[in-house]
């Protein structure tokens, strides 16, 4: 078995859900899911043992497109942060009730399937069509399932999906340009072709405007903290703790390897709108009245340190990188099933209507607090691991960036404890907060577990994605 095994197991899962009816649909869809973990575990094992995981097959002949997935140790680390996310994302909503529960969970297995697919394919047009098959479920899991008022969700989603796919409309072009020159969609091939400054330049811009707008880096941003705060929790769970990693992680994979030159020349461009990020989405985040727009404004400062990490071109950068990508994922998820452990209890977002929190549940409120402390990169928790890594790289280049971009670590940490403050102390909101059940206590200790494991013992990810980013590195370092 092969890596298209873990796609048919989400396809065949998405299928299954929607005819298991509204009634068994949140629970088959956490099954296929621990499948999809389960047999993504077993793709690590024989990617260590040296087997070979990897498809490829002729699909079009003209022009000549590949069925071919690929795994080595970067695209393992995506697939397994999106299997290992999936179930629990899953299962965190099952506090909620949704109507037609068939059509939403299978929406969310589909979007597994095509954000799997993203991180595997290795061939140009498949990697395209699975990028675009992404961005279809989750426009109608935040236009029909999400919350506020029904217009100004429907503008936040219809511009999201726009941006989103006028930007990539980029790269298609950018990848029909390199077809011309290669004669192949091929990565390897792809990798090897000769292009002048000028050219690649052309070709990496097209690639940013994808990414940029996905990720999203400033001034691409304007799409995020409206749907993040318009699309139901799952929703937001799924972009931010996965979607907006397929662009992170194609800059790794894609961008910086084709168009190194243009990557090389404006590098101090590319690490400076990184940082950018970093000190605007700390600085909108600390006059946030929202709790789920003040989170997404902190995951815009995270995002845009953990692109400036890529763009130093160094293996510290695209380690701390990839570090980082993963524990952000788990962190990001934690906070935002937080706030809507909140809104279950207190239904409101506000975050000068809550408080006393802690008084009332202090089991909670720990849990919470760890999330805090891990998301401002507290040493001893797996975002500390990424974050340090990422301004060790920025230090080598520059100093000064690496003094820029460790704002992120003051400002996070003022606004976030901020945060924590008005939410969880003070005095006791008027309604009663009952303490977490057990399915949501089961949630935030796995992730919890997960941030303080590696955050202690970040070795085994290390090792395995290490030496891919050194391949990777050989072909950015090849001209």
């Amino acid at each position: 078995m092969d890596v298209t095994t873990l796609l048919f197991i989400f396809l065949i899962g998405a299928i299954a859900t929607y005819f298991s009816g509204d009634k068994f649909a949140s629970k088959i869809a956490l099954l296929f899911s621990i499948c999809a973990f389960g047999f993504s575990l077993y793709l690590l094992n024989e990617l260590r043992l040296g087997n070979n995981i990897n498809h490829i097959s002729v699909w079009i002949t003209n022009p000549k497109v590949y069925l071919a997935f690929h795994a080595d140790g970067l695209s393992m680390a995506m697939v397994l942060l999106t299997t290992s996310l999936i179930p629990i994302i899953i299962f965190s909503s099952f506090g909620n009730q949704f109507s037609n529960a068939k059509s939403f969970y299978s929406l969310v297995l589909f979007m597994s399937f095509a954000m799997t697919g993203t991180f595997l394919a290795s061939d140009g047009l498949l990697y395209y069509i699975f990028w675009e098959l992404a961005l279809l479920p989750i426009y109608f899991i935040a236009l029909i399932w999400g919350n506020g008022d029904a217009e100004q969700r429907k503008k936040a989603v219809f511009k999201f999906f726009i941006y989103t796919l006028g930007g990539s409309l980029f790269m298609l072009i950018a990848f029909a340009v390199l077809y011309q020159k290669a004669g192949s969609f091929l990565i390897e091939d792809l990798y090897k072709i000769k292009l002048s400054l000028t050219d690649q330049t052309w070709i990496f811009l097209c690639f940013f405007l994808a990414y940029a707008i996905k990720i999203p880096l400033i001034p691409f941003h304007t799409w995020q903290a409206k749907v993040y705060q318009k699309a139901p929790t799952v929703g937001t769970m799924l972009l931010s703790g996965i979607m907006l990693k397929m662009g992170l992680y194609s800059i790794i994979r894609w961008q910086l390897p084709i168009a190194p030159l243009a990557a090389k020349h404006y590098l101090f461009i590319l690490v400076g709108l990184g940082i950018g990020g970093v000190i605007y989405g700390s600085i909108v985040a600390l006059r946030q009245k929202d709790l789920k727009k003040l989170l997404a404004y902190s995951s815009l400062a995270h995002v845009g340190l953990i692109a400036s990490g890529c763009y130093t071109l160094t293996l510290d950068g695209l380690r701390g990188a990839v570090l980082q990508i993963i524990a952000h994922g788990f962190v990001i998820v934690g906070l935002f099933f937080t706030a809507e452990i909140i809104f279950r209890r207190f239904e409101t977002r506000k975050i000068s209507e809550l408080g006393g929190i802690r008084s009332q549940t202090p089991k909670f409120s720990s849990m919470f607090m760890i999330l805090v402390l891990a998301s401002v990169a507290l040493p001893g928790t797996f975002n500390f691991i990424g974050e340090f890594t990422v301004l060790n790289s920025l230090a080598q280049i520059n100093l000064w960036l690496a003094l820029l971009g460790g704002t992120t670590i003051i400002l996070g940490a003022y606004y976030m404890l901020k945060m924590f403050q008005n939410v969880m102390l003070g005095e006791n909101n008027v309604k009663t907060f009952a303490d977490v059940t057990f399915n949501e206590g089961l949630v935030l200790v796995i992730i919890l577990g997960f941030l303080l494991f590696f955050g202690l013992y970040p070795n085994p990810i290390v090792e395995f994605i290490t030496p891919s980013l050194k391949n990777i590195l050989l072909a950015i370092n090849r001209t």
